[in-house]
């Protein structure tokens, strides 16, 4: 019985270690929805996951759970890429073509044109205009939105061709 109460003595050490560094069975990793795109669309994504780069705005690649690749990511608060997303709704509202929409505005990075629309709680959504498929970037607060997308046009033209998506 001494035995017993003592392989369960070091248990409360444990515990306390864990809570003060840090241990945690949970990862701090980011998650992102997963695009359900056609099956054309998705080849174009696969095609656009093998050519992004390896860092994003000098952070290293982090995959958002779950793994796809129809997404991607990058540092922690991540910078979220997804390949395959639906249109947005502003990219068709006329206010935003004009100007006239603060939340959202059109415009172009080394040969990409993108939406802009900014987040609820900080940050902005970017996402591809005039290509076969829609790739939308998420960047947080405090990171350079611009850096990000420099960053990523190279691999958007490689793999997305210009045209209109379905």
């Amino acid at each position: 019985m001494n035995l017993f109460r003592h392989r369960l003595s070091g248990v409360p050490a444990l515990v306390l270690l864990c809570a003060a560094v840090g241990c945690s069975s949970a990862d701090d990793g980011a998650s992102a929805a997963v695009p359900s795109p056609t099956t054309k669309v998705a080849r174009l994504c696969r095609n656009l996951d093998e050519a992004l780069p390896s860092k994003v705005d000098g952070m290293d690649r982090r995959d958002p759970e779950p793994a796809s690749a129809l997404t991607a990511g990058w540092g922690n608060p991540a910078i979220i890429l997804r390949c395959g997303v639906e249109r947005p709704p502003k990219m068709t509202d006329p206010k935003v073509a004009q100007g006239a929409d603060p939340d959202a505005v059109a415009g172009g990075v080394n040969g990409v044109s993108w939406l802009m629309e900014k987040r609820d709680g900080g940050g902005h959504r970017f996402t591809t205009a005039s290509r076969l498929a829609y790739v939308e970037v998420t960047v947080p607060e405090g990171t350079d939105s611009s850096s990000a997308l420099i960053d990523l046009a190279s691999a958007v033209r490689k793999a997305i061709p210009e045209g209109i998506a379905d």
